[in-house]
């Protein structure tokens, strides 16, 4: 169904009933936000989740590291604390009634999805087919490059940045990857903590499906995963 068959308004009340199904509990504007947390090691990121990326490799935490927890994002506006509370509470999902699941390149269909749950309205370009086939998205809703093209058409939504203004980049922006530098986006995910080390430089970490994972390290990923990847960001304005 395209968004013209559906109101926004009836598509903002399906994404709240969402939710309420999963199980997110929403506190004070989406402040605090309770559900099955992921922990490893010892720490606390700036996004209040205890933290730690996996030792020294960033690989991230995988979906056999979930146990009970609360996650409190009151740091952030209500649109990203809506936007944290959905990926974390399905970023390990394999499976959806409502957005349908891409096996092996589900990527842009989940950071789309957590779009809608920040607020982002769908338009003529972006929206998801409530048959819950994956396959009858628009472009933009599922494919990486549709996505960086649909987003360079639209700069009221995002504005683009490059791995050398990580200084800019906040969480709950959109992080894209080029695994081989060939021009195209081969990967989408959603930043979830930036956090500036003592020697000054940058560590930003995301959250993304296929292969599932929360809090990895953008530079392992283009350091380790795929050598020679090269990160790109969208800044959303708040």
């Amino acid at each position: 169904m395209s968004p013209s068959e559906q109101s926004p308004v009836s598509r903002r009340r399906g994404v709240l009933a969402l939710a309420a199904v999963a199980g997110v509990v929403l506190v004070a504007g989406g402040a605090a936000v309770a559900w099955s947390a992921v922990q490893q090691g010892d720490g606390t990121a700036s996004n209040g989740v205890s933290d730690t990326v996996s030792g020294a490799s960033g690989a991230g935490r995988e979906a056999s590291d979930v146990e009970s927890g609360v996650a409190d994002f009151s740091a952030y506006s209500d649109g990203v604390a809506a936007q944290l509370a959905y990926a974390f509470e399905h970023w390990d999902d394999t499976e959806s009634d409502t957005f349908g699941y891409l096996d092996d390149n589900d990527c842009v269909n989940f950071t789309s999805q957590s779009l809608l749950a920040r607020g982002w309205a769908e338009d003529d370009e972006w929206w998801y087919d409530e048959s819950g086939d994956a396959y009858g998205h628009a472009d933009a809703w599922i494919s990486s490059t549709a996505m960086r093209d649909y987003l360079e058409e639209h700069p009221e939504r995002a504005t683009a940045l490059t791995d050398d203004e990580r200084a800019s980049v906040k969480v709950g922006d959109v992080v894209q990857f080029d695994w081989d530098d060939s021009g195209d986006r081969d990967h989408t995910g959603i930043v979830t903590s930036v956090e500036t080390e003592p020697d000054g430089s940058i560590t930003i970490l995301y959250a993304g499906h296929t292969d599932p994972t929360w809090d990895r390290s953008v530079d392992w990923a283009i350091t380790e995963l795929h050598p020679g990847g090269v990160a790109y960001y969208w800044s959303i304005p708040e």
